[in-house]
Order: C-alpha cells, then structure tokens, then sequence
C-alpha cells in the first residue's frame, strides 16, 4: 500500500465535520471567548475608541490569510493534531521526535482549558444566581465574586463545567462538537443582540456609543495600541498550534479553507464589537469603571444589572450568552489534548476523555482562587500559547517544504491561490509569531 492510500484509509476512518457551515461555526465558537467581551471593549477606549479598531483589523486581515488558513491546512493535510501533523512534518525531511516538539501546543491547550473551566464555572453560578434573584439581591457585587473566586469556592460549578463539556466531547465531533456549536453561537449572537437593543435605551447610554466611535487617531502614533491591537487579533483568532490544526484535521477536501477562514474573522469580529456595544454603554450609563477583565464581568456588570429594570431577566440572557461563549471554546480547548491520546496511545474517544477530565479536574481544583488562576492563565498564554502557534507556523510553512502550504490551501478550492500566500505565512505570520511570543513576555502579556 503506497502512502496516498495511506492517507486515504486515515481520512476514512477518522471523524470529521458534516459541512463546512458545521466547521466554520465550530471554529467561532472556539474563537469567540472571554477576550471578545471581557477585553475588546477596553482596549477600545483605552487606544483611541474607534481608532483602534483600524490597526485591529488590519491584523485580523493580515493573520486570518496567514495564521488561521495555516493551521486549518496543516492539521487537513496531516490528518492530525499537532502531535501527530509535526511527527509527519519531521518525517518529510527524514527526521524523528516531531511529536515531541509538537507536545508544546498541546500542552499550551490543555493548560489553558484547564484554567478556562475554572472561569465557566464561575459563570455557571453567576447564571444560576440571575435566575434565583441571589446575584442580584447580593449587597455587595464584589464580596459575592470573592466567595465565588476565593480557594475551593467554586467546586460544584467547576465540576459542572467540565462534566457539561466532556459529554459534549464524548459523543464525537459531527455529532457532539458540530451539533453543539451549530445551536450555541447563533444564540450567542441572538442574546448578545436583544442585550444591546436593551443597553441602547438606557439613560445616558450615548456616553458609552461615544467613548466607543469618537476616534482618537493620534492614538494610532502610538506603538502600544499596534502592539495591543496584535495581540487582540491574535489571541482571540485562537492562534496557537492546537485547537484550529485539530479542527483542520477533521475537516474534508471538499472545504475551501481561505473561504471559512474569511467567515471566521469576520463573525469573531462581530462578536467582539457586539459585546462592546453592550457592555461600553451599559458601563457609561450607570457610570461604572470600563476596566478589564474579570472584575467587568463578575462585579460590574452584576452591579449594573441591579440598577437595570428587569435586570435579574437581562443578568440571565448575559449569562446564558456568556456561557455559550464559554463551554464551545473550552471544547476546543480540550480537544487537542484528546486527539492527541487518540492518534498517540490509540485510546478510544472514552478512555481519552475520560483522561483529560481527571487531568482537568485534579489540576483545576486546587487553582480555584481568583489569585491562582490569573498567575496560572498569564503563565500559559504568555509562555507557551504563542510558541505553539511558532510550532505549528514553522512546520507547516518552512518543514514541509515549499510549494507545500500553497498545495494544501489550493483543495476545495475552484480559483487558483494568490502567490504571495505561501511567503505570507513563511515570512510575514512567522515572523509576527515570534514578535508576539518576545513582546508578550517583555509587557507580561499583550492578549
């Protein structure tokens, strides 16, 4: 049996997505995240409001053709993960060990998934307290977080965001991941829609809409908003070596990569502007501090809802959105570790879910406290996170020799590939990757 034939039997006998409509929305879901809602918005006013968006997107035009169609054609043409695409990577040049190098991406998923759980768990009893009345009858929105954030408080939450994934997980990929996102992130986007309707009535809400289009374009003289921008744009395009080669991995011939990539950016970007028009008014209305983070989630934005009529129904429509946002990128997040047991060990999908959930569980418990988990999620996504997305650049775009990449990206698709996409990524993505990995760890984290 030659290699081609090889190659056939492993795409036959491998998962995949359905459709390329499954696929894409699967690939949203793993890119629209906490950084869209909790982040975006203040990186909008801090750099300039409206002007920051330009250098934003820039970069998601410039990494979407780059970074996004990479990883989707390299995990496709390997018909593996990370571990598994730089194993046969290395071998084209006839060299050994490509999987150890390709553990540093899926180590970077799994820690993060595991600290991510921590924060859906969070959310998990943030919605369940909008519906009682607890979170909004809470005197103080701060103490209430603090109980919920401090060491252990959040077990039972936790416990739930993981097993809720994990089910999700176990039933497969067209039938457990695709279903799920194909539900989830058009409600996403339906809830975040009739929140900012609603924050558009408010008292004074126009503050928020001004801070957010009043453009400051002096602010584009400043090397820090580019350098922000990038790592907005980089991050929450989910670019790291690991869950979008894992999702490219199951995707068919048939697909046109440059196409879906081009849908994923744009509903990303969406999602990100939505949440702003959300959350920027709301904030400005009741005059609350646009800071970031956690805090804008969990304290602010509670603290509004108790000021908002009906503000236990519009708190449960956040929450529930929040959520869905939430459990389709940890799902992603998990996934390469998973696929990596499966095409490693030949664990059955069960055994390898099974796996990463006491992994999950037993590491996640015990970084349970607000302090931990940020010192633990700056760790990853500063350290190991953009040097993921090096490995995977650098295997596809230079190992795999050239002519390669433009070969990949070609299938599915009927017009012929622009020339300059293959030195876009070799030079240009690379090179942006190794910048992002060097600046975050100078500013501790630019994403």
């Amino acid at each position: 049996m030659n290699d081609k034939n090889v190659v056939n039997l492993e795409t036959q006998e491998r998962d995949s997505f359905s459709n390329k409509f499954g696929f894409i929305l699967a690939c949203v879901g793993s890119a629209v995240g906490m950084g869209n809602i909790w982040l975006f918005p203040y990186r909008v006013g801090q750099f300039g409001g409206f002007a920051f968006l330009i250098p934003y997107w820039i970069w998601v035009i410039l990494l979407g053709f780059s970074g996004v169609i990479g990883e989707m054609s390299f995990g496709r043409a390997m018909q593996s993960g990370p571990l598994g695409a730089c194993k046969k990577a290395m071998e084209r040049r006839g060299k050994k060990n490509g999987d150890l190098i390709g553990l540093i991406p899926v180590i970077g998923s799994l820690g993060i998934g595991i600290g991510y759980a921590v924060v859906v768990g969070w959310i998990i009893r943030f919605l369940v307290g909008s519906i009682t009345g607890a979170m909004i009858s809470a005197p103080d929105s701060g103490a209430y977080f603090g109980e919920i954030a401090g060491p252990f408080g959040s077990v039972p939450w936790h416990l739930i965001a993981l097993i809720l994934t994990f089910i999700i997980m176990n039933a497969g990929i067209s039938e457990g991941i695709e279903k799920v996102n194909k539900v989830m992130m058009p409600l996403f986007f339906i809830l975040f829609l009739i929140l900012a309707v609603r924050v558009a009535f408010l008292p004074d809400a126009q503050s928020g809409y001004q801070f957010m289009f009043n453009a400051d374009w002096s602010a584009l003289k400043n090397p820090r908003a580019w350098i922000y921008a990038l790592g907005q744009a980089f991050f929450s395009l989910s670019l790291a070596g690991s869950g979008t080669v894992v999702y490219g991995s199951y995707l068919k011939n048939d697909i046109d990569v440059i196409n879906s990539a081009k849908y994923i950016a744009v509903f990303d970007t969406i999602a990100a502007m939505i949440a702003s028009l959300v959350i920027l008014p709301a904030v400005f209305a009741f005059r609350m501090d646009p800071g970031a983070g956690p805090p804008l989630m969990f304290i602010t934005m509670p603290e509004i809802f108790k000021q908002m009529p009906g503000g236990s129904l519009f708190a449960t429509i956040f929450f529930v959105a929040v959520f869905f946002a939430g459990i389709t990128s940890l799902i992603n997040l998990f996934e390469t570790p998973i696929e990596a047991l499966q095409s490693r060990f030949n664990f059955s999908r069960l055994k390898a879910v099974a796996t990463i959930a006491v992994i999950a569980i037993g590491v996640g418990i015990f970084i349970e406290s607000g302090d931990t988990i940020g010192v633990w999620m700056d760790l990853v996504s500063i350290y190991i996170i953009p040097l993921g997305a090096i490995v995977a650049a650098v295997m596809f775009y230079w190992v795999c020799g050239k002519g390669f990449p433009t070969e990949q990206i070609q299938l599915g698709r009927e017009k012929t590939v622009w020339p300059w996409i293959e030195p876009l990524g070799k030079y240009v993505f690379c090179g942006v990757s190794i910048f992002v990995y060097i600046i975050g760890i100078l500013l501790g984290g630019i994403g």
